[in-house]
């Protein structure tokens, strides 16, 4: 177990349905950068675009070949999301990318009607948790934020990755539901967003943050084309949850 994990924040400025472009600027972000994780914000290699037919990929795809490549290279995990066709479906599906090449993902549950993802991808089902290094991750897309339950920490997480496309505009909630998600979870809770303007003319601040299980913000405010590192201590975690005990006065809900 690693007690203490290193996470990069990447609030990659991310080029309009250009994969390649993309990889070559994650590449050169990548000198002297030593971590545990690597997170990319949701659809790193396209912007979020629902352009399906020209962005989507297959999961032994370009985009999930260069995630394994970094990772191997670079020795740590790479994760963000990526447009998937899979089963004549097509999804924002999130990749954790280890250094050994084994790859976990999990498909956005909440498409956001609004900007009509829902139009074009399909809404995965299954919530993921899984166990780094002693570490128990949930990973969980944009959207997603603003639904508590769907987020709840049944599973006893110690850590929540959100990649997002959250737009400048928007962006005090981001924040807030942030730091609310980690407050309510005891957990820590990173989140990762994109920087510049997209192809649909929205502008994003950056605006990445890691929070403790207190709500206390650790790092933020990442701006393209820095990497902001931050350390996350696990036994900090345990005290935190052990001194307060919110967590045991949980009552059971359905998620949704």
């Amino acid at each position: 177990m690693n007690d203490n994990l290193k996470i990069a924040l990447c609030s990659l400025n991310s080029v309009w349905e250009n994969p390649k472009a993309n990889f070559i600027k994650i590449e050169k972000l990548m000198k002297n950068i030593e971590a545990d994780i690597l997170i990319l914000p949701e659809m790193f290699a396209t912007g979020f675009s629902t352009n399906i037919k020209k962005i989507a990929q297959s999961n032994d795809g370009q985009s999930v070949f260069f995630m394994k490549k970094l990772a191997s290279a670079m020795n740590f995990v790479v994760c963000g999301s990526l447009p998937i066709y899979e089963n004549e479906k097509y999804y924002n599906r999130f990749f954790w990318v280890e250094p050994n090449g084994m790859i976990k993902t999990y498909d956005k549950h909440h498409l956001f009607s609004y900007d009509s993802e829902d139009k074009f991808y399909t809404a995965g089902k299954i919530k993921l948790t899984f166990e780094y290094k002693g570490w128990k991750i949930c990973p969980l897309i944009c959207y997603d934020l603003r639904f508590p339950v769907w987020s709840r920490n049944v599973e006893n997480n110690d850590l929540y990755i959100y990649v997002a496309n959250w737009p400048e505009a928007r962006e005090d909630a981001w924040n807030t539901l942030l730091k609310a998600r980690a407050i309510e979870n005891m957990a820590y809770v990173a989140g990762v967003n994109r920087s510049g303007t997209d192809g649909n003319n929205f502008t994003y601040k950056g605006a990445s943050f890691v929070f403790n299980g207190l709500g206390k913000m650790l790092c933020g405010n990442t701006i393209n084309p820095s990497i902001k590192i931050v350390t996350i201590n696990k036994s900090e975690l345990i005290k935190q949850r052990e001194f307060f005990g919110f967590l045991k006065d949980k009552k059971t809900f359905l998620n949704s």
